[in-house]
């Protein structure tokens, strides 16, 4: 199978045959990850929701803030370790940052990024955040697959995103 780019972000598969399985087969396992994916997020919402706790987006930014090794990332490298579009990741700081849960810095070596650092009140809304969270995953994720079926899982993702 050839792509043949048409633009910076369309492409055209050349030589795809609807009757081949493993065509089908790449095709069918996309679907089914979207959905999964989908539906398990809607699912880690609510329970953040019932929880009365900000939504999972704000989890993901805190916590990528918590395990960087100074306490604060870019505002470039939150966006590409979080994979929300600039204009959401923009509004989501602002956000945080009216809450009282990050600050903005400018950054020092490139004035046209700040550098976002997480707040005590940051660090005290993940943690209450975290258990539901994990028992969210848990329940949603954890309990229906085995420990050698994560970790499969985990590794044939991690060779989708080396791709």
């Amino acid at each position: 199978m050839q792509l043949q780019g048409i633009s910076a972000n369309i492409f055209v598969m050349q030589d795809f045959d609807p009757d081949n399985p493993k065509h089908c087969n790449a095709l069918e396992a996309w679907a089914a990850l979207l959905l999964t994916e989908r539906e398990l997020q809607d699912k880690i919402e609510e329970q953040l929701k019932r929880a009365h706790l900000p939504p999972l987006d704000w989890y993901h930014v805190l916590d990528e803030l918590l395990r960087s090794e100074r306490g604060g990332l870019r505002q470039s490298a939150l966006q590409k370790c979080t994979k929300l579009a600039q204009y959401n990741i923009c509004r989501l700081i602002d956000r945080l940052q009216r809450e009282g849960l990050v600050e903005r810095q400018a950054c020092p070596v490139d004035a046209r990024n700040n550098v976002i650092i997480l707040s005590a009140k940051g660090r005290d809304v993940h943690a209450a955040m975290q258990p539901v969270y994990s028992a969210a995953v848990d329940a949603h994720m954890g309990t229906r697959l085995s420990h050698g079926e994560a970790a499969q899982l985990r590794a044939l993702l991690l060779k989708l995103q080396a791709g």
